[in-house]
């Protein structure tokens, strides 16, 4: 009985996420082929014409785009807008925030809980408060590739919704001297 319960909720909160995103698009968001959209999001609702996403991007849980800055509003009466645009081929990390007037070149990677306040390079690796630039993808990718040697690359069969306690102690194990890895 539980798992239909958590299935019909999760099938709910899709279908209204899903919604959310339709009347987003018709008030003109620009949203490519093949984004995924890792489920919770904030695409400011009151400028999402001003937000376009190109193909093949992801978008991680509770990413905040945000193309309004109300700051100046009491003072001077007026709020500035800019513009938010992500190019093709990127990744866009848990809590990640993009602030107004900024654009993510093609190929670039946004670490968790980054603020974004400013231009992102093409192919480069970016995180923190304010995001600045860490790397390129291409050295960001051998540097993964060189810790993952020897170690394990962990399957579908290690994810939450099938883990056993043998599998979670694999893991575990896994991570004890460094990140591990898992598809």
């Amino acid at each position: 009985m539980y798992n239909f319960f958590k299935w019909f909720y999760n099938r709910i909160k899709a279908y209204k996420r899903d919604k959310f995103l339709e009347k987003l698009v018709n008030r003109g968001l620009i949203l490519g082929k093949n984004v995924h959209i890792v489920d919770s999001f904030f695409f400011d609702p009151s400028h999402c014409f001003l937000i376009s996403i190109s193909d093949n991007c992801t978008i991680c849980p509770n990413v905040r785009l945000i193309a309004h800055d109300a700051s100046t509003k009491y003072f001077l009466g007026y709020t500035k807008i800019g513009r938010i645009t992500i190019h093709e081929n990127c990744f866009i990390g848990d809590s990640v925030i993009v602030l107004p007037n900024v654009s993510i070149g093609p190929n670039a990677v946004v670490g968790a809980g980054s603020v974004v306040t400013r231009d992102v390079s093409p192919g480069m690796v970016v995180a923190g408060n304010p995001a600045v630039p860490r790397g390129t993808l291409p050295d960001y990718l051998e540097k993964i590739k060189t810790k993952s040697k020897g170690k394990r690359v962990f399957d579908e069969a290690y994810y939450i919704d099938v883990m056993t306690e043998e599998k979670k102690k694999e893991m575990l194990d896994s991570c004890n001297d460094s990140i591990g890895f898992i598809v």
